[in-house]
């Protein structure tokens, strides 16, 4: 996959598939959820961003040191985020054989994120910490 580039503002994500269960334990075959409006799946890449002017970029100063005239500002998805997307705006793609849908970053309605694991709350107090000010004193 190292040698697939995601350009702009785009987003390949590796969709769900599979059967669904709704909460009263009807089955919902594949190709029926294919054809509902919000689809969700992994972010496998993500593009650089939107394309914005550079600021720092000047024709005129040729003694500075050559800059690109653009710059992106990076997305919000991020690789192995879960995302949910409108499924109209996505693009198919093949690619090694795996199914992959491209979607504009515009078209992300939410994404879901594991931070990791969570540190627990400390069970230090304010007068424990007035203690240690002390100390150092």
């Amino acid at each position: 996959m190292a040698d697939l580039i995601v350009v702009g503002d785009r987003v390949l994500i590796q969709p769900e598939t599979g059967e669904e269960k709704t909460d009263a334990g009807l089955v919902v075959p594949a190709s029926v959820s294919d054809q509902d409006n919000v689809q969700s799946g992994k972010v496998v890449k993500t593009g650089p961003g939107y394309l914005t002017q550079n600021p720092e970029y000047t024709e005129t100063e040729s003694w500075k040191e050559s800059t690109t005239p653009v710059r992106y500002l990076p997305l919000q998805a991020n690789p192995g985020d879960h995302a949910f997307f409108l499924r109209n705006e996505a693009i198919d793609l093949r690619y090694d054989g795996t199914h992959y849908l491209i979607v504009p970053h515009k078209a992300i309605l939410a994404l879901m994120r594991d931070d990791g694991p969570q540190e627990e709350p400390s069970d230090t107090t304010v007068d424990d910490l007035e203690d240690l000010w002390d100390e150092d004193e």
